[in-house]
């Protein structure tokens, strides 16, 4: 597959390594002659380590055979994270280097994740790209707040800690971009 074909989500091969493509931005040449570039952000499906490249439209990359199904979270158990799939009912255990830099977003019932398998073995997950989160903990909300910018920390029982603005009070739930890990909107 050529980087010119390739689309978020899609599973490719490099460097020996199973990656998912997270982004891909395309960087017009300036001058004559000159070939379109893309920069592409791969995160290893194995180690959760991320890699951007810079490569020209005719670069290869060799897709997997990979099958991707829903699933929700269901558990914890120790180092040890459950999912079910929900056609089936088939439980999937990942272990906490699985599922590096997205263990703070999962709460127990989150549903729309994928789980994805690579020539029928599970290496992992992808996060819906906002989740909705109930504060635990925040500082007090300030009367008239609503007006300024400011913002605040509020904690969760996952563990993530989200800058949100001043006028959000400890129990609403409120809506967060997995990307980024930002505050989006009150759910």
């Amino acid at each position: 597959m050529r980087a010119s074909e390739l689309k978020r989500g899609d599973l490719v091969e490099f460097d020996g390594q199973s990656c998912l493509v997270k982004k891909i931005d395309t960087r017009s040449p300036s001058a004559r002659g000159a070939s379109t570039l893309y920069k592409i952000r791969l995160d290893n499906l194995v180690t959760g380590q991320k890699k951007e490249i810079n490569v020209k439209g005719d670069f290869l990359l060799s897709e997997l055979n990979s099958e991707k199904f829903k699933v929700q979270f269901s558990y914890q158990d120790g180092g040890q994270y459950f999912f079910m799939n929900l056609t089936d009912f088939n439980q999937y255990v990942a272990d906490e280097s699985m599922l590096a830099g997205k263990l703070q977003y999962l709460s127990e019932g989150l549903e729309d994740i994928v789980a994805v398998f690579v020539e029928g073995k599970f290496l992992g997950i992808e996060l819906p790209n906002s989740i909705v989160l109930k504060i635990d903990e925040t500082s007090p909300s300030i009367k008239g707040a609503s007006a300024s910018a400011r913002t605040k920390p509020a904690k969760f029982s996952t563990g993530l800690v989200v800058q949100v603005p001043e006028y959000i009070e400890v129990g609403e739930k409120i809506k967060i971009n997995t990307t980024t890990g930002e505050y989006i909107s009150r759910a």
